[in-house]
Parts: structure tokens; sequence; C-alpha cells
């Protein structure tokens, strides 16, 4: 039988872009002061976890939250493309105030959350999903029996707590995405299941999350 593997998801700390509620997608945007702050508080906090690898997205506001928690435990980070955001395409680097003033027709698609709808030039929400949830599972079953950090982005996480709840793609989000939140899941060899979510305690004050208003899309 396949020893399971012990899955810990970290969103990345905080960028400039997150406060402007703008939609960074791919781009790769560095995190700001408190985001620094938070992933170095991030590491501190997963020392007792002792991870026996560090993945990450390969965006800087990934791979940079990932090298705090890798100082603080002493490893290194892999990096892996899998784990990058969803690609939003034209609609990247606007705030979503600015998206649904100007793109009113498909900013409706994507808030009530269609699979098969993606911005011109993006990911759909369905080929978000089987990238992000294919490439947790290629990483994780490399290491039956371990613990795998993985620190990759809000749309990440989303669809990784989605696979392990049986969600629906086109469900209302109900649970936070915290910038730095640790959540933690068990990879089975065959799905994931969910063991906690959202642990923001080694955090002094709240963490930001992306609200009801805006669709529940984290970047």
């Amino acid at each position: 039988m396949t020893q399971a593997t012990r899955v810990i998801a970290v969103r990345h700390g905080e960028t400039a872009w997150n406060v402007d509620t703008r939609l960074q997608g791919q781009l790769d945007i560095a995190l700001n002061d408190r985001g620094r702050e938070q992933a170095r508080r991030a590491g501190l906090a997963l020392l007792h976890d002792r991870p026996d690898v560090i993945y990450s997205s390969d965006l800087q506001r990934a791979h940079h939250t990932a090298l705090a928690v890798a100082e603080a435990t002493g490893q290194t980070v892999l990096t892996d493309p899998g784990l990058r955001e969803r690609h939003f395409g034209h609609w990247q680097g606007h705030t979503y105030a600015e998206v649904e003033q100007k793109w009113p027709a498909e900013s409706a698609r994507w808030r009530v959350r269609e699979p098969a709808f993606g911005p011109e030039g993006g990911e759909t929400l369905q080929g978000f999903f089987d990238r992000c949830v294919a490439t947790a599972s290629r990483l994780a079953a490399l290491h039956p029996g371990q613990t795998v950090l993985m620190v990759a982005h809000g749309g990440v996480l989303d669809c990784l707590y989605r696979a392990a709840s049986h969600m629906a793609l086109d469900a209302p989000r109900t649970w936070e995405l915290p910038n730095t939140g640790i959540n933690r899941l068990i990879w089975t060899g065959e799905n994931f299941s969910l063991v906690g979510w959202a642990d923001v305690q080694h955090l002094d004050d709240e963490a930001r999350d992306e609200s009801a208003d805006r669709v529940g899309h984290a970047a």
C-alpha cells in the first residue's frame, strides 16, 4: 500500500498588487514589506513540521516566500511552473473594478465561475484546475510517507481545496485564502483530503484575503 504524503500548501506573502486589488496572474510581482515579514514568520511557524522537500511556483512572490521558509528550515527550494497562478490573459495588470467596467459580459461569466470560460489569452477555469491538481499530485507522489511543502498562489490553493473537498468549480467560495496561510492536506496516492485550512496564528494582524466582492479569484 502506498504511504500517504503530508502536503502543506502555503500562499505567498502580500504584494502591493494584492493591496490594490489588481490581477497579478502570471505577471512577476514582488512581495511588499509586509509580505516579506509574513514569509519570515511562516518559516518560523513551519519549523516543527520539518518538511522533507520544498516546492514553489517560479513567480517571485511565491519563490521568495518559499526561500524565507527554507532559510528557517535549512533547506533549498525547487521551483515548478505548474504551481503558477492562473493566467488571466489581457486582464492581467487590471484591477477587479477595471475588469468589470471594461469587459462586463466576460466579467459576468468569470463571476459565476464558468468552468469553460477564460479571458482572451488566458486559461479557462477548468484548464487551470486540471493543471494545478495534476502538478500537486505529481509532486506529492514523488514523496510517499514524507512531508511536502508547496508554496503557490491563492488560485492554486483554491483548486486544491476544491479537489480535496469534492467541491464543484462553479460553487461560490466560502473558505479563506489568506497571504501565508498554512493549509494541510493528505495525498493518498489517488486523491487529496483536507486536514486543516487557513492557519494564520503566526501573524500578528489580519492577513489579506480575497473577499466575496472580488469573486474569490485570489491572485
